[in-house]
């Protein structure tokens, strides 16, 4: 077992603060690179993060930052950061092999539209993370970084525990149901799921709510990368991109919070209930007013919209997968795990209308989300619904097996498409468990200024 995890002491590196080093010439990214290879090199063989990493192209890539710092002339706040990239997003200079054995072979030798942009902006790009198989369900190698019989959670699994582990600053993760943020709650990461469609997913276009999002050490990390890849390849087509300055939003008090049990309410164990309710107090006792389902009619309605939510995803997944996923099966007469083939057996039993009523019903969900926006600030819940469960869990939501930790938190964000930060605020029986402020559509940068607040104003809890 790793040592326990303590909110209060835990310091993963960070790279923002790094980079004054770098201008005056005390330090440079090819020692910071180095340092990071140090760590992977000591903890990759129990973590198991890496599908791949290209050494000699992140040599190189850092070496060429260096000078570029030397010169004054950096090009970006990421300039020189080592980045690890999500194994479902493609890389020019390594294989694209998503989690299983029949992309064993595939090698695009192209960048994805985020991964563009960050070599773009300087960033330096040192390999490939674990994802689960084709970014569903069916687990990787990977453990979690503070006990290796736990799971880091899924789908973005690597990126998650990279940061976790302390490999890097920064990581590219991608979520269609919780695959951002409920790893990140399990390893101790402050994340990002923007508002839909603010960065470019350039070839994940195929799921009508999957997001790009970023797991860092820091908020501002965070923030740095994702305005960054912003600049450079904007959202999805169709839409507007990310909005926000190129700094972290300063920190901003709510005046009003609004409290979401979704379908993870009920779920949550005593202690992670316990410690969720302490920082709830302690938010009160800042100022903050607290509003939960009882005290608003509109707050409530919200509740009843989102209530069906890991239903309304799964079907909206299943539905909009089956057509790969019947290429698969006749491609490769099988090789699918029994998690994604139940998956493809729902798309199977669903027809055009049952289509059309889950996106109906995500529709309303949306517009009752909408509703609320004059009476609080942001939305507050847990990131998950307890700690990391153990690899060796049974976990079923919704007929399908989740051994990388029930999204009841996470399904409800993805589907409004709404902003969402996770923050490393709660340790529940030594393990991490984050905190979530979820935000109206387009309302990143400000959303990023609560969660700047709430790190920097209130304690964090270990219970």
């Amino acid at each position: 077992m790793c040592a326990q995890y303590n909110p209060a002491e835990f310091r993963p590196p960070t790279f923002h603060d790094a980079v004054p080093a770098f201008k005056e010439g005390q330090s440079n990214p090819r020692k910071y690179l180095e340092k990071c290879l140090e760590i992977i090199e000591a903890r990759e063989p129990v973590v198991r993060a890496w599908v791949e990493m290209n050494l000699p192209e992140a040599r190189s890539a850092a070496d060429a930052s260096t000078k570029r710092y030397q010169s004054g002339r950096p090009l970006s706040s990421i300039d020189g950061m080592p980045v690890g990239i999500k194994d479902l997003l493609m890389t020019r200079d390594m294989p694209t092999r998503m989690g299983s054995p029949l992309y064993e072979n595939n090698f695009p030798k192209q960048d994805s539209a985020c991964v563009q942009a960050l070599r773009s902006a300087g960033a330096v790009v040192l390999g490939k993370t674990v994802t689960t198989e084709l970014g569903m369900s069916h687990p990787g190698p990977t453990t979690n970084p503070f006990s290796p019989i736990h799971t880091p959670g899924g789908s973005s699994s690597g990126s998650a525990a990279v940061i976790g582990a302390g490999m890097v600053p920064a990581a590219i993760g991608t979520q269609v149901v919780g695959s951002v943020i409920r790893p990140a709650s399990f390893c101790a990461n402050y994340a990002i799921k923007p508002t839909m469609g603010a960065l470019n997913r350039g070839e994940r276009q195929g799921f009508s709510q999957s997001h790009v999002g970023v797991h860092a050490g820091s908020l501002a990390d965070m923030w740095h990368v994702s305005i960054e890849i912003a600049k450079r390849s904007g959202g999805d087509p169709g839409y507007p991109g990310l909005f926000g300055g190129t700094e972290l939003h300063a920190a901003e008090r709510p005046t009003r919070l609004i409290v979401m049990e979704a379908q993870g309410g009920p779920e949550l164990d005593q202690a992670t209930r316990g410690a969720f309710e302490g920082l709830l107090s302690d938010l009160g006792r800042a100022g903050v007013e607290i509003i939960r389902r009882t005290d608003h009619s509109l707050v409530e309605a919200f509740e009843q919209a989102i209530s069906h939510s890991l239903e309304i995803t799964r079907d909206v997944c299943a539905y909009e997968m089956r057509w790969s996923l019947e290429n698969l099966v006749q491609q490769f007469g099988g090789g699918l795990s029994d998690s994604l083939t139940s998956r493809l057996e729902i798309a199977r039993r669903m027809t055009q209308d049952d289509y059309r009523l889950v996106i109906s019903r995500r529709e309303a969900a949306r517009a009752a989300h909408a509703t609320i926006a004059h009476i609080a600030d942001a939305i507050i819940s847990p990131s998950s619904i307890g700690p990391a469960p153990r690899l060796d869990n049974k976990g079923v939501d919704s007929g399908v097996v989740h051994t990388t930790g029930l999204p009841n938190y996470n399904a409800v964000t993805s589907l409004l498409g709404a902003p969402t930060i996770t923050i490393p605020m709660l340790a529940v029986g030594g393990l991490p468990v984050g905190v979530q402020v979820v935000g109206q559509p387009h309302t990143d940068d400000h959303l990023a200024g609560i969660a700047r607040w709430i790190a920097e104003t209130i304690p964090a809890r270990s219970v």
